[in-house]
């Protein structure tokens, strides 16, 4: 009988609804087969950061915090695919920041420089809801290299410790938060662009649109509530109807 603790002990309504990490597409993902689908289909490449530029981030965030568990915030597709061995989830909060819609994908994910789609990230704001998963100490080697990949691509985000609220306290749990010198963080954005770009942008991961229909069924079995998610879907899709286009 395995003696190994239950990751849902507190939170047993979360159980089939996130992803067996060691399945994740995210653990075995590399730069070079980024750049290969890059090259495959045309599209500009080079924007990433090194291998070794990763590292070093990677290395100088955790200095300091290697000596116990790590705590992980989780406000996207990390809640639902973490990609990493965990040892417990909770739900938790921060309340100075808030997701939104200011990652605008000029690369191919899901838009183009000519077509721009838009994604989200973490930015200051009232407050936003999400999960935090724990990572044993004898695990965050392996696991933040494979956190890293995912999350430090390119020039998108910046590692950062925050204050995180969950049902037995408060504790700093690493996450990611947007980068206001990347190309691609426009947090001026207007609420009249973030719904063409929803509504236009394409790429090789798919559309934006689909992206925010998947974060606002994810959330409703998650029992996360975003209202910037739903009436940004309740909008385009209006604006959608409204164009004649699909």
């Amino acid at each position: 009988m395995s003696t190994r603790p239950d990751p849902f002990v507190h939170h047993p309504e979360l159980r089939g609804e996130i992803a067996d990490p060691l399945g994740s597409y995210f653990r075995s993902f590399t730069i070079d087969e980024l750049a290969a689908k890059t090259r495959q289909m045309g599209l500009p490449g080079g924007w990433w950061h090194s291998d070794a530029e990763r590292e070093a981030m990677r290395n100088q965030t955790l200095a300091g915090h290697r000596d116990e568990d790590l705590w992980v915030f989780a406000y996207g597709s990390l809640m639902w695919d973490p990609g990493v061995r965990f040892t417990e989830v909770r739900r938790a909060r921060i309340s100075d920041h808030a997701r939104r819609f200011i990652l605008k994908d000029i690369y191919g994910g899901r838009g183009t420089r000519e077509a721009p789609g838009i994604m989200a990230a973490l930015d200051t704001g009232a407050g936003c809801e999400g999960l935090a998963f724990r990572i044993a100490k004898d695990h965050i080697e392996e696991e933040t290299q494979v956190l890293w990949r995912r999350e430090i691509v390119g020039p998108a985000y910046l590692p950062a410790f925050v204050e995180t609220a969950m049902a037995d306290g408060v504790t700093k749990t690493l996450t990611f938060v947007a980068d206001h010198d990347a190309e691609i963080i426009d947090a001026e954005v207007s609420r009249a662009d973030q719904i063409r770009f929803l509504a236009t942008g394409a790429g090789f991961l798919g559309t934006s649109l689909d992206y925010l229909k998947n974060i606002d069924r994810k959330f409703a079995a998650l029992g996360i509530h975003d209202e910037e998610v739903t009436s940004l879907l309740r909008d385009t899709l209006a604006y959608i109807d409204g164009s004649g286009g699909g």
